[in-house]
């Protein structure tokens, strides 16, 4: 449970800032890549290599397509509901960083759009299976840290963009905060069923949302997080993308 809590935290603690508070857009860019590397860690070593080891690689390579392949189609359709009244694409409609920044103004996709509430249900998409992972490692006993730090530097600045969105619309901040503390709450609930029932269960069984997180998670970084980090933070967040790799890998390792 307390781990639960600490990586659901982040949602809230964005959501805090991003209701409250305007970031420069190269610092929201480079917290966006430096989540992406850390993710590339948790899911290479955390997820596919342990629902390899459990299922053997059919399993393990059959959920990591299904789980690209699900997150992708509700990513983009998503996208479509975040639309707002624009001429052009505006990138990932859902996760508009211009409502966040101080440089700029938010994108139609929050103004007349929905791009808060698209994000928030991303999170959650994305979120469960990653959580349900993370409790399954837990259960386990093996381990789990870099996960944990990935999916905590991971949702932070989504919620934050996320929460700044919904603010750009109009919300109050008591419903902007609410709707995040309820995606913590659901994310938390998904740790402690993965420590729980799944981490009792055959390793066969374990295999396939441990694949199937790998995916959704692999998915999110190529839909998602890595474009938007780059155009909003040029060449320079391949160094922040670096160091969020180099510090999962060592938690990795410990």
């Amino acid at each position: 449970m307390i781990f639960g809590i600490i990586a659901s935290s982040a949602l809230v603690l964005g959501a805090l800032v991003g209701g409250w508070v305007e970031i420069p857009k190269r610092v929201l860019a480079a917290m966006l890549a430096f989540a992406a590397g850390a993710l590339i860690t948790a899911l290479s070593f955390e997820l596919f290599e342990d629902s390899y080891e459990k299922g053997g690689i059919w399993r393990a390579a059959i959920g990591l397509v299904v789980g690209a392949l699900v997150f992708t189609v509700l990513s983009a359709w998503l996208d479509r509901v975040a639309e707002g009244r624009r001429e052009k694409d505006h990138g990932s409609e859902k996760l508009d960083v211009d409502a966040a920044a101080e440089e700029t103004a938010p994108s139609s996709s929050s103004v007349s759009g929905a791009a808060g509430l698209a994000l928030l249900a991303a999170v959650t998409l994305d979120g469960v299976p990653e959580n349900v992972a993370l409790g399954v490692s837990l259960g386990e006993g093996t381990g789990g840290l870099a996960l944990l730090v990935a999916i905590f530097v991971s949702n932070f600045p989504e919620s934050l963009v996320g929460s700044a969105s919904m603010r750009a619309q109009g919300r109050s901040r008591g419903y902007i905060l609410g709707m995040w503390v309820a995606c913590a709450t659901l994310l938390t609930v998904a740790v402690v069923v993965g420590a729980g029932p799944l981490a009792v269960t055959p390793p066969e069984t374990i295999s396939l949302p441990l694949a199937f997180a790998a995916g959704a998670v692999l998915a999110s970084l190529a839909d998602t997080l890595m474009p938007e980090a780059y155009e909003k933070g040029g060449p320079t967040v391949a160094l922040s993308t670096a160091a969020g790799f180099v510090l999962s890998f060592v938690l990795a390792t410990l």
